[in-house]
C-alpha cells in the first residue's frame, strides 16, 4: 500500500514523497508532480526510445479507461497487462475512467450504469464490466467508477446530489468486488469527489469517500462548467480541507501553470500532463520561465525569457499577417508560441533560450516551422519532447519553490507572464 509523508506544508500547499508505489516498495515519487500522459497507453507522438530522451519523465504513467475499454478481450487472453502491451513495464499505472482531453457527453449516466466513448462508440460500464476490465489491464492505481458528469451551467441541486449518491454506490460495490478478487484486493483505488457546483454536495462527497478504504481522492469535474475561476477554487479549498491529510489529491483537467500554482496553493497534489499534449495539438511551443530567482553559478549567463506580448503577435504588425490570421487563436495561452506563424520563418533561435530538451540543443524554431507548415510527423515528435521535459522541469521548480519559502515568488512570476 502506498503511503505519503508530507514533509512541510506552506499555508495549504503540501510539499512529500509518495512512496511504496510499486509491490516491491522500491518506487518513490515527490508531490506537488503530475503523471505522464498517454492516449491508448502510448505517450503522444512519441516511441519508448524518444520518451527516454526527456529529462524528469513521472513515475506514473496515466492510462485511460475510455480508449482501452474496446481492447478488453485482447488483453483478457493476453493476460500480462496493458503495461507489458503497450511497452510500459518499468512504470506504474494510474488509470482514469475518462480522458481528460475528450471529456463525455452529459445525460447517459445512470443509477447502474457509466457510459464511456471509446473509438467504437459509447459503452456501458456496470461495476461488474469496470472490476473486469481492471482485472484485464492491471494498473496499479485505479480510479473508481463514478458518476462524473461535468456539470453544465443550471445543474439543477438535485442532479448534483444524484451525482454523489451514485458515486458512493459505484465506489461501494467497486470496493467489494475488488476485495473478492486476490489480483485486486491489493490494488491502491483512488475515489472521486463529486457534486457538482455545489459546495455542501462536494463537501458530503469528500467526508462520505473519506469514510471508505481508498488509497487517495480525485477531485472530479472541475474542468469547464459555470463556475467562476474564484468560486472553483474556494470549491477545491473547502474540498482539500475535508480530506485525510495523509492520502494524495489529484485532479484532471487542470494544466496552465497559473491555474497549477492555483490548485497546489489550495491542497491538491497530483496533476494530469495533458496540457503540453494539447500545446503540441495547437503547434505551439511551451516559452514560460519559472526560474524565480537567479542561479548564482550561472548570475552572467542569459536568463531564460520572460514571455513578452509580441510573442503572442496575431501577425497584424507582419507582413505575412493575412495568412497568420488563419491560425485558431482561441486556445492559445499566454505561455505558449505559435510556430506556424510566418515570423518564425527565419528564427534559428531554439524554442526556448537554456532548454536542455533534445529539440533545443539540435533544431530551431524555423525547422519547427517548417515541418508544421509541411504537415510532417517530426513536427509533433519534437513539439512534444519539448513541452514534455518544459511541463515536467516547471513541476520541479514549483517543489524547490514550496522548499525554499518561495512558491509565493514563482506564483508572481508565473502571472506576469500572463499579463
Amino acid at each position: 500500500m502506498m503511503k505519503l509523508t508530507i514533509t512541510k506544508v506552506a499555508g495549504a500547499a503540501r510539499l512529500g514523497v509518495i512512496s511504496s508505489l510499486a509491490q516491491t516498495g522500491e518506487r518513490t515519487m515527490e508531490i506537488p508532480g503530475c503523471l505522464l500522459y498517454t492516449r491508448t497507453a502510448s505517450p503522444p507522438h512519441l516511441t519508448h526510445d524518444t520518451l527516454q530522451s526527456i529529462a524528469g519523465v513521472p513515475p506514473v504513467t496515466h492510462v485511460t479507461l475510455s480508449t482501452l475499454a474496446e481492447h478488453h478481450e485482447v488483453l483478457e487472453e493476453y493476460k500480462e497487462g496493458i503495461g507489458k502491451f503497450a511497452g510500459l513495464s518499468d512504470t506504474l499505472l494510474y488509470c482514469s475512467v475518462n480522458d481528460p482531453v475528450s471529456p463525455n457527453p452529459p445525460g447517459f449516466n445512470t443509477n447502474k450504469t457509466v457510459s464511456i466513448w471509446s473509438s467504437g462508440g459509447r459503452l456501458e460500464l456496470t461495476p461488474q464490466k469496470f472490476v473486469s476490465l481492471q482485472r484485464a489491464l492491471k494498473a496499479d492505481w485505479i480510479q473508481c467508477l463514478c458518476d462524473g458528469e461535468v456539470m453544465a451551467e443550471g445543474c439543477s441541486r438535485k442532479r448534483a446530489r444524484k451525482s454523489v449518491d451514485r458515486s458512493l454506490a459505484f465506489l461501494d460495490e467497486c470496493l467489494k468486488l475488488m476485495s473478492e478478487n486476490e489480483a485486486l484486493k491489493q490494488k491502491v483505488v483512488i475515489g472521486a469527489i463529486e457534486g457538482g457546483d455545489l459546495q455542501e454536495e462536494r463537501l458530503r462527497s469528500a467526508r462520505e469517500t473519506a469514510k471508505r478504504p481508498v488509497s487517495g481522492f480525485l477531485l472530479d469535474g472541475f474542468p469547464g462548467g459555470s463556475v467562476s475561476p474564484e468560486a472553483k477554487l474556494s470549491l477545491i479549498s473547502a474540498v482539500t480541507t475535508e480530506l485525510p491529510e495523509e492520502k494524495p489529491r489529484l485532479i484532471h483537467g487542470i494544466g496552465r501553470p497559473d491555474e497549477v500554482l492555483e490548485c497546489v496553493e489550495r491542497g491538491v497534489d497530483l496533476f494530469d500532463s495533458t496540457f503540453p499534449y494539447e500545446v503540441t495539438e495547437r503547434g505551439c511551443a511551451l516559452c514560460f520561465t519559472y526560474q524565480y530567482q537567479p542561479d548564482p553559478e550561472t548570475a552572467g549567463e542569459p536568463q531564460r525569457p520572460v514571455l513578452h506580448k509580441e510573442e503572442l503577435s496575431n501577425g497584424e504588425n507582419n507582413e505575412e499577417g493575412t495568412e497568420d490570421a488563419e491560425i485558431d487563436r482561441s486556445n492559445i495561452t499566454p505561455y505558449e508560441i505559435c510556430l506556424k506563424e510566418k515570423r518564425f520563418r527565419e528564427d534559428f533561435r531554439p524554442l526556448l533560450q537554456g532548454c536542455t530538451c533534445y529539440c533545443c540543443r539540435h533544431h530551431s524554431r524555423a525547422y519547427v516551422h517548417h515541418l508544421l507548415t509541411s504537415k510532417e510527423l517530426l513536427a509533433g515528435i519534437l513539439l512534444m519532447t519539448h513541452n514534455f521535459q518544459q511541463y515536467f522541469s516547471f513541476f520541479r521548480s514549483v517543489r524547490e519553490a514550496i522548499r525554499a519559502g518561495k512558491l509565493s515568488d514563482l506564483k508572481d512570476m508565473i502571472r506576469r507572464q500572463a499579463a
